[in-house]
């Protein structure tokens, strides 16, 4: 029975559906898109056959059968693909399964599904999209680097037209092109696809995508890492977690924090990360004298991260090129941590500001330096906000809520296609 045929009848139909990640983690605390399995085993727990194929997941193991989902990852212990690109080496696994038991379906979470996209003719499968897969969030970044004055927004709007331009034509139109539908987490996602990359509005669905943070209860403090670090018992540590991939929104941070240490010496700044602006942002870090104030961890595991977060007082994350959300801000705003978001960033759509976090524009490093001084100053009632921000992620997450809107996005796509 077709998709059309069921849709007439009113009959649900079972579908057999196939995620494609490189990275798919399989426990829900371990990455950023730990909301990857909850939605496979969502969909399996409400009679749909789900499939996973991923590049790499966190248990190092070639094949995984957990949660009525069965997953496939390419690079872990496999030596089929072993050197392989993922892009080709999903396909190729793609296609020996589809022609044991055909697919209805791919949800793709990357670009890396596209040559299943591409082929999806002469495959017979429909192919939905997360706008991750897209450079949309290069947008938004050079947005947030906007300042309100008539040089910087010249600048911004010659950076926003190129990489417009770049991104559009050199990746993601084809993308597009072969999209039966793209999932979007917010408005403003879902406005840029419409307005400027001609995506029709009725294929573009929006999810609230949720994230499984397990014990939310609260969590004792590392102690060991004041320790380690000689961090005194009475100092404010400032928290951020970064890809370094834009040298520039560390700098913006590292300038308002110079302002900051020079009223609150008692102040840190602890910089999680690593990437290919590392070089940069340590330099930065240097010419501002700040060596004696800021940590730079470099990459840690999942559990270092929490630890770091046990231990803060303020969160910072003023990235806007993510387009979905981060787990580590979340599971600080778990820990009763406040929040300080970037108002171009999906988060916007979370916190309110001044009530249980902050949003600024990255670029706005007066505004963020008097707003550290004054967090630590004592004159913004933090034990109050950061007790709604628990509580506000606490309500926000409904894995129900997030399972029944995919799938009734994946009906509308097999019905509208």
């Amino acid at each position: 029975m077709t998709a059309a045929a069921v849709a007439d009848t009113g009959e649900k139909k079972k579908l057999n559906i196939c995620l494609v990640a490189q990275r798919f983690p399989v426990l829900g605390r371990a990455s950023d898109h730990s909301f990857l399995w909850p939605i496979a085993r969502g969909l399996s727990q409400i009679g749909h056959r789900v499939t996973v194929i991923g590049g790499q997941s966190n248990l190092g193991k070639s094949e995984v059968q957990r949660d009525q989902v069965q997953g496939y990852f390419l690079h872990d212990s496999n030596p089929q693909f072993a050197g392989v690109p993922f892009q080709e080496a999903a396909y190729e696994k793609f296609l020996s399964l589809h022609r044991a038991q055909p697919f209805d379906l791919v949800h793709c979470m990357d670009k890396s599904g596209y040559r299943i996209s591409k082929n999806k003719k002469n495959l017979k499968v429909k192919v939905a999209y997360d706008v991750e897969a897209t450079e949309i969030s290069h947008i938004f970044s050079a947005l947030a680097m906007s300042e309100e004055n008539l040089g910087s927004l010249l600048s911004t709007f010659a950076s926003v037209s190129y990489r417009f331009l770049t991104t559009y034509f050199g990746k993601d139109r084809d993308i597009l092109k072969s999209a039966d539908g793209v999932f979007v987490t917010s408005p403003e996602q879902r406005f840029f696809l419409e307005r400027y990359y001609l995506f029709p509005d009725h294929h573009i669905y929006t999810v609230p995508y949720g994230l499984e943070l397990g014990d939310l209860s609260a969590k004792p403090e590392a102690v060991e890492l004041r320790k380690k670090y000689n961090l005194p018992e009475s100092c404010h540590l400032v928290l951020t977690v970064t890809d370094m991939a834009v040298p520039e929104e560390m700098k913006n941070l590292l300038r308002a924090f110079e302002r900051v240490a020079v009223k609150k010496p008692n102040a840190y700044l602890i910089m999680i990360g690593s990437g290919p602006g590392w070089k940069a942002i340590e330099f930065e870090m240097l010419n501002l004298a700040l060596g004696s104030k800021t940590i730079m961890t470099g990459a840690l595991s999942t559990e270092e991260v929490f630890d770091w977060i046990s231990i803060a007082d303020v969160f910072v994350n003023m990235s806007a090129r993510r387009t979905g959300y981060e787990i580590s801000l979340f599971e600080a705003m778990a820990q009763k941590k406040v929040i300080i978001g970037s108002e171009m960033s999906p988060v916007a759509n979370v916190i309110e500001d001044s009530q249980d976090g902050f949003l600024l524009r990255p670029a706005d490093t007066q505004s963020l330096a008097h707003l550290l001084t004054e967090l630590f100053s004592g004159s913004i009632p933090t034990t109050e906000i950061a007790e709604k921000a628990r509580q506000k992620v606490i309500q926000l997450f409904d894995p129900q809520r997030m399972i029944q809107s995919v799938e009734a996005a994946y009906t509308q796509i097999l019905k509208r296609s």
